[in-house]
């Protein structure tokens, strides 16, 4: 089995989740666009890896077709690791996923990363249109997995179907989660955990505690290794950040309104756009955000580390103008030489 390499030295481990965003109006592939530069950036400034999230109709939104994007964003770069944050396996027959990551990691040996999540990824029509099984719950989650992890596995005695390619080539599993169900999972498993508290912060610290205390040593992974995706805006100073961090907080307001999340230009103050209730819900769902200038957020992404023992942090900057998501991802760089070293979680 593929033992996984968590080693950075004495540089904190950052890495990158892009979902994508389009302005009004912009074209899908001039929003990809974007995103292909913003990997060839953060490739040079050190990032670990580049995922992209699965999400199927959302208006503003261009990541449904994932693995695509994974191809083309791994095909525009040249070491960074790319993948998934995440697939939703239960969208999926597993010999597809087996059969795609297969294929990406056939052409991008080392480099790709298969992260899997139970979510549906869109409402009750999108679940219909995805000709997903309505009577899912997600308990049937470790059981799809299994079969996955079959398909990219060393063949079985007796085994009927294989994915080619993808059987024997151990394309490296996380598990996604913003409960404690993919943690305990995840520790029981010995693979490595991400929780995702860039829109669902309130469970991270009981699932990050379950996951490190509960896991156990495989052959994939001899050490927990946690990552926390968490949104960040780093600027030149707390009052800018905060001013670009109207944008991420008016996507989620349109979320939670029904309206198409496209990018919007940020505002001074958003007092007359959402009603406290409504303040209320969006700050909920970005509670983790680490927003101000680089002492700011590398005061933030020390505190988060403290209170998870995160090995890892997954970056997620949406920002209106592509500069300053650039900017942004530079200074978080920058701080990521400055943060006490993640340690190493590797295989032996």
């Amino acid at each position: 089995m593929l033992h996984i390499q968590f080693n950075m030295g004495n540089r904190y481990a950052v890495s990158v989740l892009d979902l994508v965003g389009m302005r009004a109006g912009e074209s899908a592939g001039s929003a990809i666009a974007r995103s292909v530069d913003l990997a060839r950036q953060v490739e040079q400034w050190g990032y670990r890896r580049y995922w992209l999230a699965e999400h199927h109709s959302i208006a503003g939104l261009a990541c449904s077709a994932t693995s695509v994007l994974i191809g083309h964003v791994a095909g525009a770069t040249k070491t960074i690791r790319v993948g998934s944050g995440g697939v939703m396996l239960p969208n999926h027959a597993p010999l597809v996923v087996a059969e795609q990551f297969g294929t990406l990691d056939a052409l991008y040996p080392g480099r790709i990363d298969l992260g899997l999540g139970r979510a549906p990824g869109g409402d009750f029509h999108t679940m219909q249109a995805l000709r997903r099984d309505l009577r899912q719950t997600g308990d049937e989650f470790p059981a799809l997995l299994e079969e996955l992890r079959g398909y990219l596995g060393p063949e079985r005695v007796g085994q009927a179907v294989h994915a080619f390619p993808g059987q024997g080539s151990n394309v490296p599993i996380t598990l996604l989660g913003s409960s404690g169900f993919s943690a305990r999972l995840a520790a029981a498993l010995g693979l490595p955990f991400a929780f995702a508290a860039h829109f669902s912060p309130e469970y991270l610290y009981a699932a990050s505690r379950l996951y490190r205390e509960q896991f156990r040593a495989s052959e994939v992974l001899q050490s927990p290794h946690l990552m926390v995706a968490v949104q960040v805006i780093a600027a030149e100073t707390d009052a800018a950040a905060r001013r670009l961090f109207t944008t991420p907080q008016q996507r989620f307001l349109r979320l939670i309104r029904n309206q198409p999340v496209e990018l919007l230009p940020p505002v001074d103050s958003m007092e007359s756009i959402w009603q406290d209730f409504e303040r209320a819900a969006v700050e909920s769902k970005l509670g983790a955000a680490i927003v101000g200038s680089e002492a700011t957020v590398k005061a933030g992404i020390e505190k988060l580390v403290r209170d998870t023992g995160a090995d890892e942090v997954i970056v997620v900057t949406d920002t209106y103008e592509h500069e300053d998501r650039l900017e942004s991802y530079r200074r978080v760089a920058r701080v990521a030489n400055t943060v006490g070293g993640s340690g190493d979680s590797s295989g032996s």
